[in-house]
Parts: structure tokens; sequence; C-alpha cells
């Protein structure tokens, strides 16, 4: 092979390695705990850093690179302020919330993220049991939480296929 032939192989290569970064992220959104939008993000800055070394950064390529870095922050952030608003709704106090948050994030070290998925839910039922000593409202405030653990994924997802989205444009436009 000629040595365009290997640098088009090369680049191909590349895009469709990177191209799987991103679907694998984007599948990992389903996980709890499981980082899928820096996944994503951390495949788009490798394919940054090789383009700018390879001089195939353009303006329009910074752009959406530092979009899809934006989208990435706000997506992380944003799914804990979609659960916890729709705890609070139900008028939950933030001291029940942080419980919740807290014993998913020590179960899912201590064992697996979906321990952690089950965790928070059931930190949180305990928590409002104790206080409201109401199984019933407690469990009312628990699907709150469910709930909101639904959309934030469902929001998570959007982003990730726009984040997605953004890099082919980056890449075949």
């Amino acid at each position: 092979m000629d040595p365009f032939s290997w640098e088009l192989f090369g680049q191909v290569v590349f895009e469709v390695v990177t191209l799987f970064v991103l679907f694998m992220g984007l599948i990992g959104l389903l996980i709890p705990i499981f980082p899928g939008l820096t996944i994503m993000w951390i495949g788009t800055l490798v394919y940054a850093i090789i383009q700018a070394a390879n001089g195939n950064m353009t303006g329009w390529d910074w752009a959406l690179f530092v979009f899809i870095t934006l989208l990435m922050i706000g997506g992380n952030i944003m799914d804990n302020i979609i659960i916890a608003k729709h705890v609070r709704d139900k008028n939950v106090p933030w001291s029940s919330i942080l419980l919740a948050f807290a014993a998913g994030i020590i179960v899912s070290l201590i064992f697996t993220p979906l321990g952690g998925m089950l965790a928070a839910p059931a930190g949180l039922f305990a928590a409002e049991w104790r206080r409201l000593k109401d199984r019933d409202l407690a469990f009312a405030n628990t699907k709150a939480w469910m709930t909101g653990f639904g959309w934030a994924i469902a929001a998570k997802m959007g982003i990730g296929v726009v984040m997605i989205v953004l890099w082919m444009l980056w890449a075949w436009v």
C-alpha cells in the first residue's frame, strides 16, 4: 500500500475507535454511577489532541469540542438536579436527599454501581420512614426519587446523542 492509503486507513480506524468509545459511553449511561458523558468527552479529547498534533483542527472543530465539553459538564451536574427537584417537589428535606446520595455513592464504591442504584432510594426510604413515621408517604417520596432518576437518565441519553452528532459533524463534515 502506498503512504496515502496507509494514512487513510489509519484515519478510518481512528474514527471508528472514537465512535466506538462514544457509543460505549452512551450505553454506559444506563449504568448508575458510570461516567458515560465523561467517557464520551475523553474520546473526543483524545480525538482533538491527535487531530491538533496533525494540524487538522480548525476554529470550527475547536468550537464543537468546546460545546461538547460544556454538554458533558452540564449533563454531569444536571442529573443530580433533576433527581433532587423531583424529590423536593414532595417537600423532602435536603438531609434525606443528601443521605440518599451518600448511600448510593458509598455502596457503589464498596460493592457495585448497581448496588448503589438500590442503596440510594433505600436510603431515602429509610430516612423518610424514620422522619415521617409513615411507610406509605416514605414510599411515595421514594417513588419520586425513582421518577427523577428515570428522567435524569433520559436527559443524559439525549445529551449523549447530541455529543455524538456534534462529533460526527466535526469528524465528517
